[in-house]
């Protein structure tokens, strides 16, 4: 991209509402153009970068948008470096992410939903598939609110309307995802969730999504929780329930 079209699309965009903008990270313009071409007819607002530092100034500079979608492999910046600094970040560790990936590369889809990532699109895709990824990721990020809106179980306490956790009074910090998968087992305790079940709740009954997707965001949650870790409990051969307190 040209640094007369970026300016150009930075002005155009700054005054779009943030929950219709949908960002687009890869050096291939043919690529871009296909996403981009593919969520527009989707009724989405699109912005495309190149490369991780353009998209990282552009940011900088405006709204939050409703969702990222990063190529792994990029000139200057890695997109699981862009993910990691993006949740590390104190304006935008929410931000959802979708990873695009190569086709084959289990280790990049693996360490994207490790640092965070909402999802993964391997290469090369279907464009619909990728729709579908976006709108399933969007509804996860906008639920219901609800007039109880704090979970309390333990050491945890769930604020389901900010979504905000605390272990033993400390903030902790969540994907969406981590803190939906969490939210469906409290609020099911005792219950055991097979992985096929978590997976329809959260994405569905999407056909794109795998069962260790599951298993990552699970390791992802007990190391966030720590000692409290212990109450995600796995019942072998069958998914995941809270335990029981003492």
């Amino acid at each position: 991209m040209s640094g007369l079209k970026a300016q150009n699309t930075q002005a155009n965009l700054s005054s779009l509402p943030a929950k219709q903008l949908i960002v687009v990270v890869d050096d291939e313009d043919d690529i871009r153009e296909l996403v981009e071409l593919h969520l527009k007819r989707a009724g989405f607002k699109t912005v495309s970068f190149e490369n991780g530092n353009a998209f990282f100034q552009w940011l900088s500079q405006n709204k939050t948008p409703a969702l990222c979608i990063l190529d792994v492999m990029l000139p200057d910046i890695q997109g699981t470096d862009i993910c990691r600094r993006l949740r590390a970040s104190e304006n935008f560790p929410d931000l959802p992410v979708i990873m695009l990936t190569a086709l084959g590369h289990e280790i990049d889809r693996v360490t994207g939903l490790e640092l965070g990532a909402d999802d993964y699109v391997t290469k090369p895709f279907s464009p619909r598939e990728l729709v579908a990824r976006v709108r399933a990721v969007l509804r996860r990020h906008n639920p219901k609110r609800e007039r109880n809106h704090i979970i309390h179980y333990g050491p945890l306490e769930m604020d389901t309307e900010t979504f905000r956790l605390k272990v033993n009074g400390e903030f902790k910090e969540l994907t969406s995802t981590e803190f939906k998968i969490l939210r469906i087992l409290l609020e099911g305790k005792g219950k055991v969730f097979s992985r096929t079940g978590l997976l329809n709740i959260l994405w569905g009954g999407e056909k794109f999504v795998f069962e260790r997707t599951v298993d990552v965001h699970i390791r992802n949650i007990r190391e966030k929780l720590g000692e409290a870790s212990i109450l995600v409990q796995n019942v072998r051969g069958v998914g995941y329930r809270i335990g029981q307190l003492d």
